[in-house]
């Protein structure tokens, strides 16, 4: 297979890395033991914008991530050198879950209008929108408050968040442009598989992979190992994952066949595993967390290298012997007590 390019660019001119750094590790809920080092992770933004990685994602419900993105740009700023498009912040409209009933067009533009105020910005490049509860009504009303904000000025392109193939149909035939569809997507969750994928791919959606390294377990670290307990609230999320497809003697056969690829490139499991998802029909970008400044030099390897056709085949052929988690998108996060158990709705923005 060819190298993945290192950019997409989109009709109306605006392009983004495909391998995004992410930033929901740097938000304060994260961590369930010690604290992030800061100013470290703004050490590894730096080395990241100098590589040529200049697309970063946040939420506005990660506590405290916008603010950390806009030190950023107040010392790319100080620096003399910054200009606003050479750097994409891709930030989510995430209204708390007992919110969804009183959103109205005020709400929408100021939490809209704070997260321009925490980041330092002018526009939001890419607004990804999410809705809890599909029962909830009001979703299309509150996505074309959106569309209005964009029409604005305040917004430069509008994207989903978890949606499934459904609902991003919705938003498409109501005359929404949506660029982009975030999904949870690995070698675990292959859930975007059954439709989501086809269906962003043929319509010009392009999916944006998380949750795609599975909260650092798809590593080295992990070879022969016994489950402890979990480091992060992501590992503790994607821990359900696991267990609902390959399980952990899975993950144990899966790892060796990685490293053995990994080493033919010399590249690392992480590498190999965000190649194999971009690699995929429909994927615009990866998320890779970005906590710091030693991750920066593994990212950058993912580009340098392409996976051969029979080790994408190898890769396959593996995981399709073991299940993957029911239904669409996000759907057991919507309406699974044990996958709801685990995921913080209500972040009061």
């Amino acid at each position: 297979m060819s190298n993945p390019q290192s950019k997409i660019r989109l009709a109306n001119g605006y392009s983004f890395n495909r391998v995004i750094n992410g930033c929901w590790q740097l938000s304060s809920e994260h961590n369930l033991q010690g604290q992030t080092d800061v100013d470290d992770a703004i050490k590894g933004f730096h080395e990241l914008v100098d590589q040529g990685f200049t697309t970063f994602d946040c939420a506005d419900i990660y506590t405290g991530v916008e603010e950390i993105l806009g030190r950023f740009v107040d010392e790319l700023k100080a620096s003399g050198h910054y200009q606003e498009e050479d750097l994409q912040i891709h930030t989510k409209f995430v209204p708390d879950k007992s919110m969804l009933t009183k959103i109205d067009r005020n709400y929408v533009e100021r939490i809209i209008d704070r997260s321009l105020k925490r980041m330092h910005r002018e526009t939001i490049d890419l607004v990804q929108f999410h809705w809890w509860d599909f029962n909830v009504s009001g979703m299309m009303d509150t996505a074309f408050e959106l569309v209005r904000l964009q029409e604005k000025g305040k917004i430069r392109n509008i994207g989903m968040c978890n949606m499934d193939t459904e609902r991003l149909k919705q938003m498409q035939d109501a005359g929404i442009n949506v660029v982009s569809n975030q999904a949870q997507y690995s070698l675990f969750d292959r859930r975007p598989e059954k439709s989501l994928l086809k269906y962003s791919a043929d319509h010009n959606v392009y999916t944006f992979s998380y949750g795609t390294l599975a909260g650092g377990f798809l590593a080295e670290h992990y070879i022969g190992k016994e489950y402890d307990h979990p480091e992060t609230r992501s590992q503790v999320k994607y821990m359900q994952i696991i267990e609902d497809s390959l399980g952990w003697d899975g993950l144990q056969k899966l790892l060796p066949l990685l490293k053995e690829i990994a080493d033919n490139h010399q590249v690392s499991i992480p590498n190999v595993v965000t190649q194999y998802i971009l690699n995929q029909p429909g994927v615009g970008a990866v998320m890779i967390g970005t906590r710091s400044s030693r991750h920066v030099k593994d990212n950058l390897r993912t580009l340098q290298f392409q996976l051969t056709d029979d080790e994408m085949a190898a890769i396959k052929e593996l995981i399709e012997q073991y299940p993957t988690p029911t239904g669409e998108c996000y759907e057991l996060e919507r309406t699974s007590p044990r996958y709801q158990g685990i995921i913080l709705t209500d972040l009061d923005h």
